[in-house]
Parts: C-alpha cells; structure tokens; sequence
C-alpha cells in the first residue's frame, strides 16, 4: 500500500493539468513523464515498488489523460510542456527531483534539464531519443508526426495504437492528442540533441531489447552523456515499464539507490 496519494489539478492559465504524488516524503522525489498518446496511468505497474521509499509525481500532458485539451492549437508546445513539469514540482512542494520519462516523456525530460538544470538531480532516460540534429531527419519525423496528427483528426480513437502504455490509458480525447502531436511531439530545433554532452548530473538511459526504433538513439544518448548508464531489458519492447516491470523497476531502483 502506498504512504500516500492524492489527485489534484494545476490551472496553467486556465489550462487545467492532472498530477498524482504517491509515496513518502524522503528521498529526492521522481517527476515520471508518460509518452504520447499514453497517460499518467501508464506507471500503474510500477508505481508500488518506485514509491515504497520517495515520492513519485506523475502527471497527464496537455491533450492526455486527465489534464485539458485546450481548442487553441497554441496552447500546445514544448516549452509550455516544459514549465508544466516545473509548476507540477512547485505544487508537489519540491525544488528539485529526479525527472524521468518514456519517448516524447523522455524528450521532454531532456528539455526540461535544458531549461531548468538546478531543479534536476539526475535524469532518467525510457525508450526515448534527443532529437536530431540534421533538418532532413527531422523534416522526415515532423512528416510522420503530421500524418499522426491527421489520423486521430480523421479516424478518432480508431487511430489509438495497441501499444502496452497507450493500451493503458482510459481517457482519451483524439483531437486533443492530434494538437498534441503538431504542438509538442514535433521538432523544431537542434537545442536538447547538442545539450547532452553538457549534462553533469547522473543519468539513466534505459531501452527495451525489442524496441528497435530507439535502440541506436539509446546507444547515442549512452555515449554522449558523461557517465550514463545504460540498461537494456530482454524481452520488453517499446513500453519497457510495461511489458518487463520487474526488470524495469530494478534498473530504476538500482540507479536511485546509487544517487
């Protein structure tokens, strides 16, 4: 049983945003960041072991979950993400946190150390990428992004993958996720792919042996980041939370007990 849990809401400017703090004040809290079109209920089986000895704030990015799904196409972005994980850590009472995540959760992570290095006591890193750094890899992921955003617009919740953390989700709203898609998952820049060298604080990447469209990007984050350290878990795919949560949490475990 978990020491405590408590679901409360953020108004980001009128933008409501759902977050869960589980476990006991202690140890630097956990910020864990889903991945898109997934939610915060994506860390369910994880959530009884990662909580036993800190706290663990989850929570819904816009267009997911439990958290609002704005109309306005400009209330979805990267940096809006990014100060929505800040104001979660200021409503958890926290300065400072372990920030983690899987895929655009991940990414997100990424640049929320970019923008806000003093808030992060270390980094943790699921089946996720920095970015790129040339435009033509990028222009091709913003052409799939865009296709994403299309098919939720056009074929709704059909267009939901079977994926284990997506699978997971119960409140979806696909148009918000296809605003979510062209606002937040979509890459602009080359800014968190170059910032990795510059990370200082310990740092977690962790992939799954079957989730082949990250493995390089796993390796390449590994390598840039000074110290990481680098799991890869047999037998889970993309959603390694899900699919080997044992295995997962004992990586995760293993990393926090070692800070």
């Amino acid at each position: 049983m978990l020491a405590s849990l408590h679901m409360p809401r953020l108004d980001r400017d009128g933008v409501g945003v759902h977050y869960e703090v589980a476990g006991p004040v202690g140890a630097t809290p956990v910020l864990l960041t889903h991945g898109f079109s997934s939610s915060s209920q994506m860390w369910e089986p994880n959530l009884a072991t990662l909580a036993r000895a800190r706290q663990i704030i989850t929570w819904d990015v816009r267009g997911h979950g439990l958290s609002d799904s704005p109309e306005d196409p400009a209330l979805y972005s990267e940096a809006l993400s990014v100060e929505d994980m800040a104001a979660v850590l200021d409503a958890a009472g926290t300065d400072r946190a372990v920030v983690g995540g899987l895929s655009l959760g991940g990414y997100l992570s990424l640049a929320f150390h970019l923008a806000h290095r003093d808030r992060v006591a270390a980094l943790m890193l699921f089946d996720t990428g920095p970015g790129y750094r040339r435009d033509g890899p990028r222009e091709e992921w913003n052409r799939r992004v865009e296709r994403t955003a299309s098919a939720f617009e056009s074929r709704g919740l059909e267009a939901f993958s079977d994926s284990p953390e997506v699978s997971r989700t119960t409140n979806r709203n696909s148009a918000g996720l296809a605003r979510a898609a062209r606002g937040i998952m979509a890459q602009r820049d080359s800014r968190v792919i170059d910032s990795l060298a510059t990370i200082a604080v310990p740092s977690l990447v962790v992939v799954g042996a079957r989730d082949t469209p990250f493995l390089a990007a796993a390796d390449y984050m590994a390598g840039k980041i000074p110290g990481a350290v680098q799991v890869v878990i047999d037998g889970a795919g993309h959603a390694s939370n899900v699919d080997r949560p044992e295995a997962f949490d004992r990586a995760v475990l293993e990393f926090l007990d070692a800070l």
